[in-house]
C-alpha cells in the first residue's frame, strides 16, 4: 500500500515539476513590446508602440517597434521579467514597479544649491540640463550668484507600470545578435557570423620527466620561472559588425563597448567580436596629390610642365 502511495505522490511531483517549467524561461530570446507610464501622473516613460509615441508627440530618431531581450539578463526590471517568466508568445500583461527599483527614492538631499558660475551661461534657467562637477541635474531656480539643482533622476521617485506582450520566440542567431545591438544602441547595423582561423599563443605542456631527469634538471628549473608558448592555430567563431559612423559617434558604445562584447560572446556563445571598418575606395583623391593637379596628364606630364627631367630625377632618387 505504501509502494502505491509513493508511486502516486512521484507522479504528483513529476507533473508538479513539469507544470513549473512550463512557459517562456531565463535564458529565452523574446522580442516585447510595452508602455511604460508613471502611476500618479499618467506620463509616458517609454514605449515600443508607434501610435502611442505619436498619440504623446514623442519626437525621437529611433524606431518604436517591439524590442529583443533575454530573460533573466537585466534588460528589463527583474518584477516585469518575473511577471513575463512562464507566459507564452501572445501572453500579455501588466506589472507595478516601484519607484526604489525603478529610479530610486527622491533624495532631498540631492537637491544642492551650486554657485551660478559653475553653470554654462546658456543653461541658467528653470528646468536646464546641468552638469556640475561630473552629475547631471536640473536647475530649479536662480537667485542671485546662487542655483538650486536637483540631481535627483527625472523619474526619482515614481511608481512605473509596465503594460507588456510578448510578440514571439527569437530563434534565428542573426536575428538574436541584431536585436541585442539594436537594444543596446538603438541604431541599425551590418552584422554577420564567421569562423576564422587565427593563430593563437598557448601555453606548452612538459612532458613527464623520468626521476634521474628531475634530478639532473632540479637547479635549471629553479630559474625557469616563465612558461614557454608556442604558436598554433585556433579556429574562432566571430561576429563581424560593420563599423558605421552611427556606431562611432554612438554615447553608448563609445562607453561600453566592452559590456556590450562581453553580453554578446556570453549570450550568443561565440569567441569573439569583431568592428570591421569598411573603406570603399571611392574617393575624390587626396589635396595635394597627382591626381589633383588637373589636365589629366599624368605624372610624367606634370614633370614636364615643372620643367623636370624625368630620367634626372630617377637617378637622383636611386641615389
Amino acid at each position: 500500500m505504501s509502494n502505491d502511495s509513493d508511486a502516486e505522490a512521484d507522479e504528483e511531483q513529476s507533473a508538479a515539476d513539469e507544470q513549473e517549467v512550463e512557459g517562456l524561461q531565463n535564458g529565452a530570446f523574446v522580442r516585447i513590446d510595452y508602455t511604460a507610464r508613471t502611476v500618479e501622473e499618467d506620463r509616458l516613460v517609454d514605449t515600443t508602440d508607434p501610435e502611442v509615441a505619436e498619440e504623446e508627440d514623442v519626437e525621437a530618431d529611433q524606431e518604436f517597434e517591439p524590442r529583443t531581450i533575454v530573460l533573466g539578463e537585466g534588460h528589463i526590471f527583474p518584477s516585469v521579467e518575473e511577471d513575463i517568466v512562464g507566459s507564452e508568445v501572445g501572453d500579455s500583461g501588466s506589472v507595478v514597479v516601484e519607484a526604489e527599483e525603478a529610479f530610486g527614492e527622491f533624495d532631498e538631499d540631492e537637491v544642492r544649491t551650486v554657485s551660478k558660475d559653475k553653470l554654462p551661461e546658456d543653461d541658467r534657467y528653470p528646468g536646464a540640463q546641468v552638469q556640475v562637477d561630473g552629475q547631471q541635474g536640473f536647475v530649479e531656480t536662480i537667485i542671485g550668484g546662487r542655483a538650486r539643482v536637483d540631481f535627483n533622476h527625472p523619474l526619482a521617485g515614481d511608481d512605473i507600470e509596465y503594460n507588456w506582450e510578448i510578440v514571439e520566440v527569437v530563434d534565428d542567431r542573426e536575428e538574436k545578435a541584431s536585436g541585442l545591438l539594436q537594444m543596446f544602441l538603438d541604431i541599425p547595423l551590418d552584422i554577420r557570423f564567421e569562423t576564422d582561423v587565427v593563430e593563437e599563443e598557448q601555453v606548452v605542456e612538459e612532458d613527464d620527466e623520468s626521476d634521474e631527469e628531475e634530478d639532473a634538471d632540479e637547479e635549471a628549473e629553479e630559474d625557469e620561472d616563465e612558461p614557454t608558448f608556442e604558436t598554433v592555430e585556433v579556429e574562432k567563431e566571430s561576429l563581424y559588425i560593420e563599423a558605421t559612423p552611427q556606431l562611432s559617434m554612438n554615447q553608448q558604445w563609445l562607453m561600453q563597448k566592452n559590456q556590450i562584447a562581453d553580453q554578446l560572446i556570453n549570450l550568443l556563445d561565440i569567441d569573439r567580436v569583431v568592428v570591421q571598418e569598411v573603406l570603399d575606395g571611392a574617393g575624390m583623391g587626396l589635396p595635394g596629390m597627382m591626381g589633383g593637379m588637373g589636365g589629366g596628364g599624368g605624372m610624367e606630364d606634370a614633370l614636364e610642365d615643372a620643367d623636370i627631367d624625368a630620367e634626372e630625377l630617377a637617378e637622383e632618387l636611386g641615389e
